[in-house]
């Protein structure tokens, strides 16, 4: 197979000015190093980590595109009491996305390489919004032969967090969770794992259609943060579960303290003993690993002091489980891959159509039910 010289890949710039700009620039074809392997890049899903990188703090409403059909340029005004926020990444040029699916057409020397080759494998590794990728065997997936590009390109990053919130609840003594954006392809992973595992799981929305989405996947506990009797509904089904551990992709705004206050409450209707002024003596904890709503963080303390509320990140995750922690994970989404951890997408675009005004406008708001996947070989 005659590979061409270049490899066209989408590319994020904030510049110290305050601008950002997204193109597609063409890079030379990489090699692979012995123990790598060179796939040709055939879907990479388009996550909210993705889309964090691809539009760092830019106000999408200035958005302008020009360039050409084939090769657009977009930019967008990063206003300036963001730009603290993007010091890290002033004035360089970042590939995107963390992970992605298709052929394996060029392998490293070494035999681990060579038996990937030809195979259809799920990679991650970062960079993926481009044609071909470089990287290390480790890092990839062979996916079975019944599925495609598409099935296998969100087989790390959503599968693995959803596992990886059940194995945080089983290694710090819970027993039940509660999940924010709960209707999400993550929050419907989930909600299959924790049937499966005869975990109880609460999960929170914001939408009629989203309770009526988890209910009709079989989700028992499904409250609405929009409706008048949230707070009353959510510490019924603390209670119910035993709930002491969140995950919320929210981020910012007062849900994370809505949350332990539930939990502190539905701890103290369950208990029998003596008032205490410090609260209950169980330990609630709430991790944030999302950014959806980019207000601050707020939170009213009634929830006693035995709570914690931090972040939680998958690749910090996986280093703390270990290589054979994280390939015990990795094994049953291999299994599992057209079920309990299937992706659905709404709509499949190309590098240049990622990089439509009309197409950003819809992809960008990160809404239920509008996840896109990125196809660099279309």
């Amino acid at each position: 197979m005659t590979l061409p010289a270049t490899t066209r890949t989408l590319r994020s710039l904030v510049s110290s000015q305050g601008e950002l700009t997204l193109s597609l620039v063409d890079e030379p074809m990489p090699q692979p190093a012995a123990h790598e392997v060179l796939v040709r890049i055939e879907a990479s899903p388009m996550n909210p980590s993705d889309l964090g990188l691809l539009f760092g703090a830019a106000d999408l409403k200035t958005a302008k595109v020009g360039g050409t059909p084939g090769q657009p340029v977009v930019t967008a005004t990063v206003p300036e009491a963001a730009m603290k926020g993007m010091a890290g990444r002033v004035d360089q040029s970042m590939p995107v996305g963390n992970e992605g699916a298709g052929v394996v057409v060029a392998a490293g020397a070494s035999p681990e390489a060579q038996a990937l080759m030809g195979r259809k494998v799920a990679v991650l590794g970062g960079a993926m919004y481009t044609q071909y990728r470089a990287v290390p065997v480790a890092q990839c997936m062979p996916l079975p032969a019944d599925a495609s590009a598409a099935d296998g390109a969100s087989c790390f990053v959503n599968p693995l967090t959803a596992l990886g919130m059940v194995d945080t609840m089983r290694r710090e003594g819970h027993k039940a969770l509660v999940h924010t954006a709960a209707a999400s392809n993550l929050g419907q992973m989930l909600n299959r794992i924790c049937r499966q595992d005869g975990i109880a799981l609460v999960n929170i929305v914001r939408k009629r259609e989203q309770e009526d989405l988890l209910r009709g996947i079989g989700a028992k506990y499904v409250c609405n943060a929009t409706a008048p009797d949230f707070m009353a509904s959510l510490t019924d089904a603390l209670a119910e579960t035993g709930a002491t551990l969140a995950f919320d992709a929210t981020g910012g705004g007062k849900l994370a303290g809505q949350i332990l206050n539930a939990m502190e409450a539905a701890i103290a209707r369950n208990a029998a003993g003596e008032y205490s002024r410090y609260g209950s003596s169980v330990h609630k904890q709430v991790y944030i690993y999302g950014g959806l709503d980019r207000t601050p963080t707020e939170f009213t303390r009634g929830f006693g002091m035995a709570w914690g509320m931090g972040g939680w990140l998958l690749f910090n995750f996986l280093q703390k489980v270990g290589a054979e922690g994280a390939q015990k994970l990795k094994a049953r989404v291999a299994a599992e891959l057209k079920t309990t951890f299937a992706s659905r997408y709404t709509k499949e675009i190309s590098l240049a159509e990622a990089l439509s005004l009309a197409e950003i406008s819809v992809y960008s708001r990160q809404a239920t039910g509008e996840k896109y996947l990125l196809n660099p070989s279309k």
